[in-house]
């Protein structure tokens, strides 16, 4: 009896060691910080899209199988020719950062795959490129209107990665390169608007300073007219009265005779 107890367990020893030899790297998964995982039961319930897996270490049944995300925040560079909207050729560089939504891996998994980059990412921010830049002409592309481009683009691509379970944290616009010949074209038109206006200003900078100096004019002649209107003879003679006793007072007059000046104001005779 205890020689059959024995053999039962070194065959159960067996079989487990067996089984974890054939299924272990099944069974046991660890997720590293940023991943997040999923189940597939392929003879129960498939893809539980409902709970998804944290960091740390797990065990599963060796039959069921665990997708595994990383959803840190990644990067793509992408390089595309795109047309305006009168059909002239752009090529334009651009950076999108993105990561799956976290709690929706299950329902990402279920409609896109692991290869969700290559087959939603990618092709959604080319499709949303090329449907802005083809609202636009390549002036208002690459200089007029490049931030409003750019914030559509933006807008456009959020809002369609976020239906499908992707967060966008930013979509840049490195670079718009247009023929040699359209980009020499726009700047020399550029150029010369800007010439226009800074003309524009210096005339009407110069108007408004001829207004300026003719309003001061015009202040000081008011001014003068109002004065001489009221300077009566009575008010001259007391403010030459008033200049002549100040004038006494100074150490270098020396004698005031009053009532001998002209009009009958005060004289002063000798000075130092």
């Amino acid at each position: 009896m205890k020689f059959n107890l024995k053999n039962s367990y070194i065959i159960a020893a067996v079989v487990v060691l067996i089984v974890l030899l054939l299924f272990g790297n099944r069974m046991f998964v660890i997720l590293d910080p940023g991943e997040r995982g999923v189940i597939f039961r392929p003879y129960t319930t498939g893809l539980d899209k409902d709970n998804v897996y944290t960091e740390g270490f797990h065990i599963l049944a060796p039959w069921n199988e665990m997708f595994v995300y990383n959803v840190k925040e990644q990067q793509r560079e992408e390089t595309m020719d795109v047309l305006d909207k009168n059909g002239l050729s752009i090529t334009m560089d651009v950076t999108v950062r993105f990561n799956p939504t976290y709690l929706k891996i299950g329902f990402l998994h279920e409609r896109f795959g692991v290869n969700f980059i290559n087959t939603l990412v990618v092709p959604e921010v080319r499709s949303s490129v090329r449907q802005v830049a083809g609202r636009y002409t390549a002036e208002e592309i690459y200089s007029t209107k490049r931030s409003e481009v750019e914030n559509s683009i933006i807008t456009e691509t959020k809002e369609v990665l976020s239906e499908n379970f992707i967060d966008m944290k930013a979509l840049l616009i490195r670079s718009i390169n247009l023929p040699p010949q359209i980009k020499s074209a726009i700047e020399e038109k550029l150029k010369t608007e800007q010439e226009a206006l800074a003309y524009t200003f210096r005339l009407e900078r110069e108007k408004s300073e001829a207004e300026r100096k003719r309003i001061e004019a015009q202040g000081i002649s008011d001014y003068n007219r109002i004065i001489s209107a009221s300077l009566t003879d009575k008010i001259l003679k007391q403010r030459g009265i008033e200049a002549t006793l100040e004038l006494a007072n100074s150490p270098n007059s020396k004698i005031v005779v009053v009532g001998s000046g002209k009009d009958g104001l005060p004289l002063i005779l000798g000075n130092n």
